[in-house]
This record gives structure tokens, C-alpha cells and sequence, in this order.
């Protein structure tokens, strides 16, 4: 029998952009706009900063670009730089099936490797739909998903990150099968880091995962050996999991491979916060601008939700958020930001915001409960009903199936733009800005990653 590594390893390699539907292709440039203005925002953030000076005590040979910054290094560091920059303010991409993840933390690689290889924007493309394509099966196939078992997803992008940039260091089947073998052997990631008061290391754990893969390809491609029932074999993946009750579907990893492309089914964030907090920082906008609420007239608000949502989002550290980190993964503090503020940008997650007296005096207010019924729905929808109830007596409803930024709800060009020019407007002038946004836009039209990632360097940094 061929194993899971192999077939998804036969498939990576010999995909190519003539395979891929015009729609793919488009999907593809919008998810890479949108984790590039992550990246260029996330420059302005304080653990970005400290990692920048980490790797530049490091060194390392100047093989590509971290964006924004211009800073070069070789292309496991920079890889880990820049997927740290699109992860780093909470705001790139989400797909949440049995597991929720952020493919676009796997970009990165792609573009590093792309870079050094000269690999054009097609190229470029296709190693892009792959991370897609399996990150987003790899949330499909544990039931339940591991992150109910207190495992992080960096564990699941352990196994994708070496496909993406190995397929652009141009690594046969065997190479491929190799990489995944070794990558996969060492980034199983406990839930902690998303747990509690949450740290740095909230951020970081994925890069680091992005980053292994692209070890992993390199020394594959240099005959390194890693092995390769990393999935279904003995002391694999599926063994060493079995004693959690998960039940793995491995069909999902495979089965209709190339007849459509998973990441036509990816999310957006509108929100800079955990995935689940959108549908109630949704709903609870669309009531406190419907009827005009003002924060001193809210008695009590009620979240309705499900119950992972109530674990991760409302333990008692949640009510008392002291860090950017735990602030946006706080279901109390976004819920009472956007009564205050009606809106949630990165600026209701500066420290002085955080502390903001009036954001402070609604958390008590703001409960959270788990409801059966919205559990049946989700995953398919990302329900949650919002009630507030009034000093005035009023009773006030509001019910969310999904949230802006779901694929069944994108995000509106003109929005999808703005959330760019916010992001990026510290670092470029407007001309250069719009000569990078045009050039995402024509990504496939380009002969070399290395002109294409000298383009996102800020000409104001």
C-alpha cells in the first residue's frame, strides 16, 4: 500500500499553474495581499522587533528578504521572520473545520525559497495553493480535531511547510516524502501556548513550524533521509495520538485531490483576534449601532456560543488581559471594545488601550455561555447569539450564523483595501504602495520571486 506521505508527495510534485482554475489563481493573490499587509502592520510590534535583533545576532548568508524591513538572511531565517510578521498581529487568515489554522503562515517559505531559487510568480502560486490544500485537510481529518485533545495547530503545519517549499527547491517524490518524514518528527506543539494568560510565543510557535519545514526541505533535497509512514505507521502520527479517542479519517488527506482547491473554502479576518471572537465582535456591532447602545446603559451581556469558544475565550485570566495577546483572545475585553470604541482594529490592542477605564468597567458584564444547540451547528457555521439586556429594562437580540471575513461573507474589495492602506501606510509613500499592491495583484505575471519581494520593502522604513 502506498502510504499517505507518498500520494500527497506524488501530488505535490507534479501539480502545476496550468492546473489550477482562473478562481484558484485569484483566491491565491487575495490570501497573499492580505498576509503581506499583515506582515508590513505586524513590523510596528514589540516581539517582532525583538526577533528582528534575535537574527541579526545570528547572521546568515543574504539569501532573501524580510518584508517590510529590507533586512536580508538565509532563507530558514527569513522564512521564520516574515511567517512571524503574518502571524504576529492575530490578523492573517483562518480556516476552522475539526482544527482551526493560518495557512498563510506558510507563505513565507514559499516566497524565501522562491527568492532564492528564482522561482516566478507562477511557481510561486502553486507551492502557495499546496500549503492551502493540506493545511486546511489536516484540519479536516481528527475527529475530534486535535486542539480539542490541547494540541496546537503548529503540529498540523509541521507536515505542510516542508511540501510548500520543497516543491519550489524542486525535490522529486522521494525528497518530498523525506522532508515531510523529517519535519514531521519534532514540532508537536502543546496547547498552552494558546492557554491562560497567553505570551509571545502565541505568535511564534507556527513560524517556528514554517520554518522546520523549509530546514527539512533543504536537507532532503541535500539526500538527508526522514521517515516515511510519519502518518499511519508505527510510533506515528495516528499511534501516538490513539490515546487521546480522536478517530483519524486519512481519506481526507487525498481523496479528490486537483478536482477542487481548499482554498476557495478559507476565511479572512476582519477582526485582529482569535477566529471565534468575530462572530460575536460581529453581532455585537450590529446591535450597539442598530440601536444606538452606549456602554453606561448596558446592564448585561450575554454570549451564547459554543463551548470550545467558552474554554479558550472566558477562563478567568481572560477578564483581567494585561497583553496584546491575551486581550485578543479575551471574548470579554473585544466583546466591551467594540461597545466603547465600535470598531476593533489593532489600535484597541495598544497597553494603554487595554487598560482603558471604560473597556475595563463592562468585563464583569460580559458573560459567556455554551449552548448545545449552537454546537450542532459549528463547525459548518460559526454561530453565536449576542443579548444585552438594558438599564432601561430592554432585552436585546442579535444571532450570528457566520461572521465578515467567512467565505460565505468575504470581506468587500474596498474593505479588503483599506485594511491593506492601514497596515502598510508607516512604511511606504503612496506611490510605492500602489506599485506593490499592483504587483500582488499581476503576481503570476512575474519571471523572478526576487524582483517581486524587492517591491514589498518599505521605502519609509
Amino acid at each position: 500500500m502506498v502510504s499517505i506521505n507518498r500520494q500527497i508527495a506524488e501530488f505535490a510534485v507534479n501539480l502545476t499553474y496550468d492546473d489550477l482554475p482562473e478562481a484558484v489563481v485569484k483566491e491565491t493573490k487575495r490570501f497573499v495581499f492580505d498576509s503581506i499587509g499583515c506582515a508590513l502592520g505586524a513590523t510596528q510590534t514589540h516581539d517582532a522587533k525583538i526577533m528582528r535583533d534575535v537574527l541579526k545576532v545570528l547572521g546568515g548568508e543574504s539569501q532573501a528578504t524580510v518584508m517590510g524591513w529590507g533586512d536580508r538572511n538565509n532563507i530558514v531565517n527569513t522564512a521564520f521572520m516574515n511567517a512571524l510578521l503574518v502571524r504576529g498581529m492575530d490578523y492573517n487568515d483562518i480556516y476552522w473545520e475539526q482544527d482551526p489554522s493560518h495557512p498563510s503562515d506558510i507563505i513565507p517559505a514559499s516566497l524565501a525559497v522562491g527568492e532564492l531559487e528564482g522561482s516566478s510568480g507562477k511557481e510561486l502560486i502553486v507551492s502557495i495553493v499546496l500549503a492551502y490544500e493540506f493545511e486546511q485537510r489536516l484540519c479536516e481529518f481528527a475527529f475530534p480535531g486535535i486542539r480539542e485533545r490541547k494540541w496546537h495547530h503548529a503540529t498540523l503545519t509541521q507536515f505542510v511547510s516542508p511540501i510548500a517549499a520543497g516543491k519550489l527547491l524542486g525535490l522529486n517524490v522521494d525528497q518530498m516524502v523525506h522532508a515531510v518524514g523529517i519535519s514531521a518528527c519534532h514540532n508537536f506543539t502543546p496547547g498552552k501556548v494558546t492557554a491562560g494568560d497567553l505570551t509571545m510565543m502565541k505568535n511564534t510557535v507556527d513560524p517556528m513550524a514554517t520554518r522546520s519545514g523549509v530546514m527539512a526541505a533543504l536537507m532532503a533535497k541535500h539526500g538527508y533521509e526522514g521517515p516515511e509512514e510519519i502518518y499511519e505507521g508505527k510510533e506515528g502520527f495516528f499511534d501516538t495520538f490513539s490515546y487521546t479517542g480522536i478517530e483519524f479519517k486519512p481519506e481526507i488527506l487525498t481523496e479528490g485531490l486537483g478536482d477542487s482547491f481548499r482554498i476557495m473554502r478559507c476565511g479572512m479576518k476582519a477582526f485582529p483576534t482569535e477566529a471565534l471572537t468575530h462572530s460575536f465582535i460581529t453581532g455585537t456591532l450590529a446591535l450597539v449601532t442598530e440601536h444606538d447602545i452606549k456602554p453606561h446603559e448596558i446592564e448585561e451581556l450575554t454570549v451564547k456560543t459554543v463551548a470550545r469558544a467558552v474554554d479558550i475565550l472566558a477562563d478567568p485570566t481572560k477578564y483581567d488581559p494585561q497583553t496584546r495577546e491575551t486581550a485578543d483572545h479575551s471574548l470579554p475585553y473585544v466583546v466591551a471594545a467594540s461597545i466603547v470604541d465600535r470598531m476593533v482594529t489593532p489600535e484597541q490592542f495598544t497597553p494603554e488601550r487595554i487598560q482603558d477605564p471604560n473597556i475595563r468597567a463592562l468585563l464583569p458584564k460580559i458573560k459567556a455561555v455554551a449552548d448545545p444547540e449552537l454546537e450542532k451547528q459549528f463547525p459548518a457555521k460559526k454561530p453565536c447569539d449576542i443579548i444585552i439586556k438594558t438599564t432601561d429594562g430592554r432585552t436585546l437580540t442579535h444571532h450570528v450564523e457566520y461572521p465578515i471575513g467567512d467565505p460565505r461573507l468575504p470581506i468587500p474589495p474596498d474593505q479588503l483595501d483599506n485594511k491593506f492602506n492601514a497596515l502598510a501606510k508607516s512604511l511606504f509613500s503612496s506611490e510605492k504602495l500602489a506599485e506593490l499592491k499592483e504587483a500582488i495583484w499581476n503576481l503570476e505575471t512575474f519571471a523572478s520571486t526576487a524582483d517581486f519581494m524587492q517591491l514589498t520593502v518599505g521605502n519609509l522604513a
